[in-house]
């Protein structure tokens, strides 16, 4: 699936460059410049203006709501509106894990838990039982209002036809209300939250 989200954007990149000067290409083969290592995803983070390079939990950014455990079973739950900030690692595997956050991924800023993202080769091979804590992003997405906020549009539309084709399942380690981490650690199954107009 990252593969894939490579490949995508990689054909975009190479179609903007194909119009360079064949001298200044040239120049660059015959001139040995060592790379500095990429402290993130270029790809899926084109820009990197906003985010320090925290654990490299910046390959991709997503928000959306309906992340959070209500506190009713009313649909005008205010915490079924809160966004929650997916700061994404992709993994060679195909997947990717996300540290959320209910309020940004600045310098004090603290998770309170994580995605874990699976392709759908890797959601099929599951235990049955297991499934049931997994959610399908195809159908999620939209429920959720996800959006990619450090990309364009077109940059989106391109990424999201990748990540509709994944799975995710939420651990929470942490309430957003609380200052520290307590009792138990809980899986959030987001399709069982409220539903939504």
């Amino acid at each position: 699936m990252i593969q894939k989200i490579k490949l995508i954007l990689t054909a975009s990149i190479f179609g903007l460059t194909a119009g360079c000067a064949t001298a200044e290409m040239a120049a660059k083969q015959t001139t040995p410049v060592a790379e500095k290592p990429k402290l993130y995803n270029e790809t899926l983070n084109p820009r990197q203006k906003e985010y320090p390079n925290h654990l490299g939990f910046n390959d991709l950014h997503i928000q959306a709501i309906r992340h959070l455990p209500p506190d009713t079973h009313s649909v005008h739950d205010p915490k079924l509106q809160m966004i929650v900030h997916h700061h994404c690692k992709a993994y060679d595997d195909g997947t990717l894990l996300c540290l959320m956050f209910h309020n940004g991924m600045k310098d004090q800023d603290k998770p309170i838990g994580f995605e874990y993202i699976i392709t759908t080769e890797q959601y099929n091979s599951l235990p049955e039982a297991e499934k049931r804590y997994w959610h399908y992003h195809k159908v999620e997405v939209p429920r959720a209002h996800a959006t990619f906020p450090d990309m364009t549009a077109e940059e989106a539309a391109k990424v999201l036809p990748a990540i509709n084709e994944t799975y995710g399942k939420v651990v929470y380690f942490q309430k957003p209300d609380d200052k520290f981490p307590l009792g138990e650690p809980y899986v959030m199954i987001v399709q069982d939250m409220p539903e939504q107009e």
